[in-house]
């Protein structure tokens, strides 16, 4: 599981039009899933995702509070391109993202565990065409992957 984590002051997610999904200061999540991906590495992201400090804190250290420990929002958005190879040749290659169907199974699962936090948690639309704005706090961009 690779997570691409952006501080943000605010984010939405937009498909053919409509906005599906939108956020205040909190966390921009761009979630890509492996085909290895089991409930631990669920489990690890969404605890690492939900604790680790990135925001400021009352004495001004840039890395102080978690975005639980403000009450921050978070955009969960599916994006396979994570596990894009351009190791060889011109068109990446994508034998290390899951199978649609197992994707979004473990997505959704990633989405309920951050939800258990009690933060509110948007989402944008699995497998649909999105445009997604966001505001980058910082910008503080943090790519996450276990192992």
């Amino acid at each position: 599981m690779r997570v691409v984590l952006q501080r943000v002051r605010s984010s939405q997610v937009t498909v053919a039009g409509e906005v599906v999904g939108a956020i205040g200061r909190g966390l921009n999540l761009l979630v890509g899933i492996a085909e290895t991906d089991t409930e631990a590495e669920l489990d690890w992201m969404a605890k690492k995702c939900l604790e680790l400090r990135l925001f400021p804190g009352e004495t001004g250290d840039r890395f102080d509070r978690s975005v639980q420990e403000i009450g921050g929002e978070l955009l969960v958005i599916s994006q396979f391109t994570l596990y894009g190879d351009c190791r060889k040749g011109r068109r990446p290659s994508f034998d290390r993202a899951a199978a649609p169907a197992m994707a979004e199974q473990r997505y959704e699962q990633f989405v309920a565990k951050l939800r258990h936090s009690g933060l509110k948690v948007e989402t944008g639309r699995f497998g649909a065409m999105m445009q997604v704005m966001i505001e980058n706090d910082g910008p503080v961009t943090m790519v996450l992957e276990r192992g």
